[in-house]
């Protein structure tokens, strides 16, 4: 199979932008859908509560398993490039059939095959990331994933505001031929502007057939429970935001918006700042700190006597946000050198297990109180802190001394 091994973008310092492109359509196309999915089942298909939620339960879970599937094919074979055609282009037939379609159990089937696949861009688009960086600037790889990152949050500022907009506008066939027009803008930057990238060096087995400590299956399955734990207070303090801030705090529900917003525009230069520290610290270490903040930001909400006391605990919340969900990216691929697919699917699939372990855990916290929510998001950050203290990678063996050979 022909590979071309000339480098994927120009060089230079506009070397990344078709990358940049692609996670900025990416992102746009996921986020003018994903916030109003619930109501688009409920007021265009007329989904019962049940059915809408069984798409929500079944979207993530068919996205983890279509994901990992990719992502080990594309550590196998130089294809990366075209699973990437293939997502987008599944993502452009998904959402341009959802513009038209109603029927529920059609929606159903597309939410486990088209949407599925076109789901796995995302961890693709990082793991293809790290390749070309690793070739072309190995040392400055973390920090290209942190900027990248920071492009996909960029997208999620506008993608809600641009859908409220498009629903207005054009009502749901618009919002989702928006969102295939993305798709396809993707697949354009793709087959335009990306190359296929060789495999990537494997590091070498030992004498006894065994990888790198950092490549253990204990360590793996550790750093995916650390980073569901540290995911899931996310999506919690999200969906609680706004029903805490009116029955606890006896404020205004929409105050949310503004919590939110100054955490979004507090996250993406933090993100930014924490990649160029990768230069300076372990990205561990730095992770570290995140969850710690993750701990201080959930006691101090649970806490919390009103607004702003909100408001201004967002710059640790921020940090905490920045430090797991774009450091971290990083961190996990340098666990499985040589598998950029398959490391960077395993963070990524944390994201929507987390979320789905938020919705009981919300409904938990209706019963008894709204504070407990926070409560139990800073015990999961905890908890996520002492999983990462304990996957301390061990010292490398010491060189054997030669044995001396008598004359």
């Amino acid at each position: 199979m022909a590979v071309d091994t000339q480098p994927a973008v120009r060089a230079g310092p506009f070397r990344l932008l078709p990358l940049a492109l692609l996670f900025l359509t990416v992102g746009l196309s996921v986020a003018v859908v994903m916030p109003f999915l619930s109501l688009f089942l409920n007021t265009e298909v007329q989904a019962d509560p049940v059915r809408v939620t069984v798409i929500l339960v079944v979207a993530p879970l068919s996205g983890v398993v279509v994901a990992s599937l990719v992502g080990r094919l594309s550590d196998r074979w130089p294809i990366r490039r075209r699973l990437l055609i293939g997502a987008a282009l599944a993502g452009v037939v998904g959402t341009g059939l959802i513009a038209f379609v109603r029927d529920y159990w059609i929606l159903l089937a597309l939410t486990m095959t088209a949407m599925a696949l076109a789901n796995s861009a995302f961890p693709q688009s990082f793991a293809y990331a790290r390749q070309l960086l690793d070739r072309d600037s190995p040392g400055r790889a973390a920090l290209g994933i942190s900027a990248m990152r920071t492009v996909f949050s960029l997208a999620w500022v506008a993608g809600p505001p641009l859908a409220a907009a498009l629903l207005s506008t054009g009502g749901f066939r618009l919002l989702y031929a928006t969102a295939a027009a993305m798709y396809a803008l993707a697949a354009l930057v793709v087959v335009a502007r990306l190359k296929e990238l060789p495999l990537p060096p494997r590091p070498a087995a030992d004498e006894e057939g065994v990888h790198p400590p950092g490549a253990s299956r204990w360590r793996l399955a550790l750093t995916v429970v650390t980073f569901t734990m540290l995911q899931c207070p996310m999506t919690l303090g999200v969906q609680v935001l706004p029903l805490f801030i009116g029955r606890e705090l006896r404020g205004d529900p929409a105050d949310a918006g503004l919590v939110l917003g100054l955490c979004a525009a507090l996250e993406i230069p933090l993100m930014l700042g924490l990649g160029a520290l990768t230069a300076r610290f372990r990205l561990r270490a730095l992770i570290l700190v995140g969850a710690g903040c993750g701990v201080v930001y959930y006691l101090i909400a649970a806490g919390a006597s009103s607004v702003g006391v909100l408001l201004l605990a967002q710059p640790v919340n921020a940090l905490f946000i920045a430090a797991v969900s774009g450091v971290a990216i990083a961190y996990v691929q340098d666990l499985l050198p040589g598998q950029p697919g398959r490391a960077t699917t395993l963070f990524t699939n944390s994201f929507p297990i987390g979320a789905m372990l938020a919705g009981p855990l919300l409904g938990l916290s209706a019963q008894v109180g709204f504070r407990w929510a926070y409560g139990m998001s800073a015990a999961l950050c905890a908890g996520g802190l002492l999983a990462l203290a304990l996957t301390r990678p061990r010292p490398p063996a010491p060189a054997q001394q030669p044995v001396p050979v008598p004359a």
